[in-house]
C-alpha cells in the first residue's frame, strides 16, 4: 500500500455563525500535512462545527481556508473528496443492526462505485469480478490493520452485530470505514467519549498511528495529548506552544494561552447540536460535485455545502427565530 499523502490545512479568522449566535470565531490553523490536529474544548463550544467546517461540510461565515491546496468556500466539494469522517454523531454513525462485515463489504462497494473520475469507474467495471473482489478484500484488510480491529477477537468475529461491540472497538471500526477511501484527512469527534484512561490512550496512539502514516487526523477531545496540534474553541485559541506569539497552531510539546490580540478574552460561544443535526440531514451519500461524483454529504454542485439550520427547540414557527427565556418570561406575565 503506497504512503497516503495528507492534505494541509491553512486558515485565518475562521468563524461559523448560526440561527442561535457564533459556534466559533477567530480561530486560526496552519499544519503540515501528517499532523494530528485536536479540537479541545468543552461540549457545546463549537467543536464538532469546526470539524464539519474543516472537512467541507459547513461553509463557514467568515475568514479563509485552504485544506490541501483547495480554498473554501469555492472548492468544498473537493474537500469532501479528499477528507473522510470517521465516528461524528448525528453525521456518520454505524447501523447497529448491521455486523463488522457487512459494513466494510459496504464502504468498500461504495468506494469502488463512487470514488475516483468516472473513467476510473469504467475501468473498474471492465475488470474481471475474481479481480475486483480481491482488490476490495485487500484494501479492507489494509484499513483493518491501520485501526487496529482485529475481527479474530470480536464475539463471532465479522458477523458480530456493531450493537455488541465495545466503544473502543467501535471506534476503531469507524476509523477503518473511513480509511478504505485512503482519504488525505481524517476527521473524528468525541474520541474521548465513555473511555477509560487506557483506552482514551490507545486511541490516541491509533490517530497518532493514522497521522504517522501521512494522513491528516483532525480529532474532537475534551482533552488532548501533549503532542498533538491543539485549537481549542473555548478560548477560540489555536496553540501547542508557550513561546506560540499568535493563535496559529504551530508543533511542539507543550501548550499555553495565547498572546493574539484578537483572541485574549474568551467568548460565549453557542451550542452546534441544531447546527449538526442539519449536517446529518444531508446524509452521507448522494452528494453529486464538479464532475459528478457521489460523496458524503448529500449536497449538489461545487459550493453544494451544508447550510446552517435552527432545528432545535424554543423557535418561533411562525418567525424562524430563536425564543429567549426573557420572551417566554414577558409572554407570562401578559
Amino acid at each position: 500500500m503506497d504512503r497516503p499523502r495528507g492534505a494541509a490545512v491553512i486558515a485565518g479568522g475562521l468563524g461559523l455563525k448560526g440561527p442561535r449566535g457564533w459556534a466559533f470565531r477567530s480561530v486560526d490553523i496552519d499544519v503540515e500535512p501528517g499532523s494530528l490536529l485536536a479540537i479541545e474544548g468543552p461540549s457545546g463550544s463549537g467543536r464538532t462545527c469546526l470539524l464539519l467546517a474543516l472537512t467541507g461540510r459547513m461553509r463557514l461565515t467568515e475568514g479563509h481556508a485552504e485544506v490541501g491546496g483547495l480554498p473554501m468556500p469555492r472548492r468544498m466539494a473537493a474537500v469532501r473528496r479528499i477528507s473522510a469522517l470517521g465516528h461524528v454523531p448525528g453525521v456518520s454513525e454505524l447501523d447497529p443492526a448491521l455486523t463488522v462485515a457487512e459494513h466494510l463489504r459496504e464502504r468498500a462497494l461504495l468506494r469502488r462505485r463512487f470514488d475516483g473520475s468516472l473513467p476510473e469507474l469504467f475501468r473498474g467495471l471492465l475488470r474481471p469480478r475474481a479481480e475486483r473482489a480481491a482488490d476490495a478484500q485487500r484494501q479492507i484488510d489494509e484499513a483493518l490493520d491501520a485501526s487496529g480491529l482485529a475481527l479474530g477477537e470480536l464475539p463471532a468475529q465479522g458477523r458480530t452485530p456493531v450493537r455488541d461491540l465495545e466503544r473502543l472497538e467501535a471506534l476503531r471500526l469507524s476509523v477503518a470505514l473511513a480509511l478504505i477511501g485512503r482519504p488525505r484527512l481524517l476527521a473524528v469527534d468525541d474520541t474521548d467519549l465513555k473511555l477509560s484512561g487506557s483506552e482514551r490512550l490507545a486511541v490516541w496512539q491509533l490517530l497518532r498511528s493514522v497521522a504517522d502514516s501521512g494522513t491528516t487526523v483532525v480529532a474532537v477531545s475534551s482533552e488532548a495529548p501533549a503532542d498533538a496540534i491543539v485549537v481549542n474553541t473555548a478560548t477560540t485559541t489555536a496553540t501547542t506552544s508557550p513561546s506560540a506569539p499568535t493563535a496559529i497552531a504551530s508543533t511542539g510539546p507543550g501548550r499555553g494561552p495565547s498572546n493574539d490580540a484578537r483572541a485574549t478574552a474568551p467568548r460565549t460561544l453557542q451550542p452546534c447540536a441544531a447546527d449538526k443535526s442539519a449536517a446529518a440531514k444531508s446524509g452521507e451519500s448522494g452528494e453529486s460535485g464538479e464532475s459528478g461524483e457521489s460523496g458524503e454529504s448529500g449536497e449538489s454542485g461545487e459550493s453544494g455545502e451544508t447550510n446552517v439550520q435552527n432545528t432545535g427547540t424554543g423557535q418561533n414557527p411562525q418567525t424562524g427565530q430563536g425564543v429567549t427565556a426573557d420572551a417566554f418570561a414577558e409572554a407570562g406575565r401578559a
